[in-house]
């Protein structure tokens, strides 16, 4: 495209995006959406990353200051450390990490004339999509890029300097980037194979003026890397935890429902670690806005995080080749293997040799789960990983319920498919898979059963649901007392529940118990609505302990980052001290959902002990509330909370119904 004077509208929305930007309703402008993105300028090394991104790099959580940066396009063609600005950038990046936003802003900003000014020409080819000629010159190239160009492409050829191309999605093209050197062109207007002519470009026999913006996933970098001279390579990390929730105010038109919706994701610390991948914040954001659609608020959301990365997993492979279901099944078994494996022995990194051993070594399936890591100076051979760790949790997860026939056992034939002994090693000393057994539980709930199977093509067996049952149960009976009553002291369970989310289950699970008892123990907004879920589907439970445990919506380290003007992405008058404490007027008390869950259906609850809790006066009235309508309530212990005067006459008013048969109050 040309920049003309009249900057008349020139960006076609994209296949992805629009595959991407689904929703219910009609989509906002690209700028109004677009959040800044973590970009390092170099690979990162192998070390781990507390975001838990261990895919070409380690994700933005272990990109050090001086190596990544929050970053917008106009650093794509800025001066590196040695003062020159590369005529080559090569963009690297997972899939969803947002390689073709950045190249759609890029073409924005330059239509638009606010950056990449130094160009007076752009030609984007969607390597995805274009079909292109066996045969063309660079001169035709551009033509078929632009059909309705006015200017003949031969005299745009001639001034080098002023021509930016992109090969957005380079891998897609699969070409061989082995060619004789002797065969390359050095005339954009002589027509040579497709592969010879792009090869020109690449190495600079053709146009060595003119500059390049590649964007790909890593695999076949290394290939890449030898073809090329000058190049600056930079690697997309994703959100940093500050653009997580730009992110999420710039998706939701309405502030209320950002903020909603990003305390759902804020609260559940899996799914807050995901958000790192753009095309994750995409997917939570989509699935909570439609939640949104049909509720109030997301208290009752039952979208738990299994379900959410089966949506993903549906996005991922939308466009996959679905001719032959069966190979893409054996596939999907060989990886799950894989992940199980590597989560078995603390493993993220993958090499080459596995990988072929596995038989993932196929190109139509493995960039879609899998991502080569930067080659570096010195490497041996490839290295691969999963996007996210907790992406490799939930395939591991798929390796116990899959279905296979009984044909395959694994890739290496050392690891069995035995639930028990998982969740034994998880509960005696393992605790690093509790992810893995949440996927696990949240796999295999009916509605995950029929989604895997009507959307993704997968069976998954429902054998494993009594396993799960008897091991619940067992586990707490064992960590009671003889002769005292049976009771749940661990959080994970309702984690557990709330992934499957089915109340039959539920009720069998917690049927023999009677007592909860968590100690000093922080609830996010999402602990308590796991805990919530389970205690209505609770019949016989009795005494509530909370003994020391605390209640918080949202979380004091994620307020809106100040750097951030709310003005722009939450309409909260310009001062994010507005945005707070619009927040904090909003927020119900902190107990709600504990004492809602209480009042549902006919509660044998006899004790209630929050002592410690340090709950306040803004408690008492849902207190209040549970006294008035629990006749079997006969002890209740508030120790060390400030209530204050007006909430022990709210109180009050609760011991005065005629419904109320407390005994003891402390």
């Amino acid at each position: 495209e040309h920049r003309r004077d009249s900057r008349e509208p020139m960006v076609r929305e994209s296949h992805q995006d629009r595959e991407l930007g689904a929703c219910p309703r009609e989509s906002p402008s690209f700028h109004s959406r677009f959040t800044t993105l973590t970009i390092s300028r170099e690979p990162q090394s192998k070390h781990g990353a507390k975001d838990g991104a261990v895919g070409t790099s380690q994700g933005c959580g272990s990109a050090s200051s001086r190596r990544a940066t929050t970053t917008t396009t106009a650093a794509l063609f800025e001066p590196g450390g040695d003062g020159q600005t590369p005529q080559v950038v090569v963009l690297v990046g997972a899939p969803g990490m947002g390689k073709t936003a950045m190249v759609r802003k890029v073409m924005v900003e330059w239509r638009e004339g606010t950056l990449h000014t130094q160009f007076d020409f752009v030609f984007c080819m969607d390597c995805k999509a274009i079909v292109l000629p066996m045969e063309a010159s660079v001169a035709d190239l551009v033509s078929q890029c632009c059909p309705g160009l006015q200017v003949p492409a031969g005299k745009i050829l001639d001034d080098q300097k002023r021509i930016l191309f992109i090969f957005d999605g380079f891998e897609a093209l699969g070409f061989s980037l082995v060619q004789p050197e002797a065969e390359l062109s050095s005339d954009p207007r002589e027509v040579k194979p497709l592969e010879l002519t792009l090869m020109s470009l690449l190495k600079k026999t053709v146009l060595p003026e003119a500059s390049l913006l590649i964007t790909m996933r890593p695999t076949a970098l290394g290939s890449l890397r030898r073809c090329l001279k000058g190049e600056c390579y930079m690697e997309i990390l994703g959100f940093s935890a500050a653009r997580r929730e730009e992110y999420f105010y710039r998706y939701f038109e309405n502030p209320n429902k950002a903020d909603m919706a990003f305390r759902f994701a804020r609260g559940n610390e899996i799914l807050y670690s995901l958000c790192v991948i753009p095309v994750i914040s995409w997917t939570i954001c989509t699935i909570l806005e439609q939640e949104l659609c049909e509720k109030k608020n997301l208290l009752e959301c039952s979208k738990a995080t299994t379900r959410m990365m089966m949506f993903y997993l549906s996005q991922l492979l939308k466009h996959r080749d679905r001719d032959n279901p069966q190979v893409f099944q054996q596939f999907l078994l060989q990886l799950c293997s894989l992940a199980a494996e590597g989560i078995w022995k603390h493993k993220v990194l993958f090499e080459e040799k596995e990988i072929k051993d596995c038989g993932l070594d196929q190109p139509g399936l493995l960039p879609f789960f899998l991502n080569e890591r930067i080659p570096r100076e010195g490497d041996h051979g490839s290295v691969y990983a999963f996007t996210h760790l907790h992406l490799q949790e939930f395939f591991a997860a798929m390796f116990y319920v899959l279905e296979d026939d009984g044909e395959m056992v694994s890739s290496l034939g050392r690891l069995e498919k035995d639930v028990n002994k998982l969740l034994e090693s998880y509960n005696k000393s393992r605790k690093d898979l509790n992810v893995t057994v949440r996927f696990l539980f949240g796999l295999v709930s009916q509605k995950s059963i029929e989604y895997m199977d009507k959307t993704i093509g997968c069976r998954i067996s429902p054998q494993a649901r009594e396993e799960l049952l008897k091991w619940l149960q067992g586990r707490h009976r064992g960590l009671s007392h003889p002769g005292q009553a049976l009771k749940v002291s661990e959080m994970d369970t309702f984690h557990f529940l709330f992934e499957m989310n089915e109340k039959t289950f539920t009720q069998s699970a917690l049927g023999h118990f009677t007592d909860l008892d968590l100690q000093d123990t922080r609830l996010t907004l999402y602990d308590q609505m796991a805990l919530s879920f389970c205690i209505q589907y609770w019949a016989g439970l009795g005494c509530v302990t909370l003994q020391g445990c605390s209640f918080h919506w949202q979380d004091p380290k994620a307020e809106l980052d100040a750097s951030v003007p709310c003005s722009a992405v939450s309409g909260a008058g310009g001062h994010p001290d507005a945005l707070v404490m619009r927040r904090q007027e909003e927020l119900p008390c902190p107990i709600h959902l504990l004492c809602r869950a209480l009042r549902h259906g006919n509660s044998a609850l006899q004790v209630l002990r929050l002592q410690w809790c340090r709950l306040s006066e803004t408690c008492c009235a849902e207190l209040a509330a549970l006294l008035a309508e629990l006749p079997g309530l006969t002890c209740l212990e508030l120790g060390d909370s400030s209530l204050g005067d007006s909430g022990v006459r709210l109180l009050c008013e609760g011991l005065r119904t005629p419904g109320c048969r407390l005994r003891i109050l402390r």
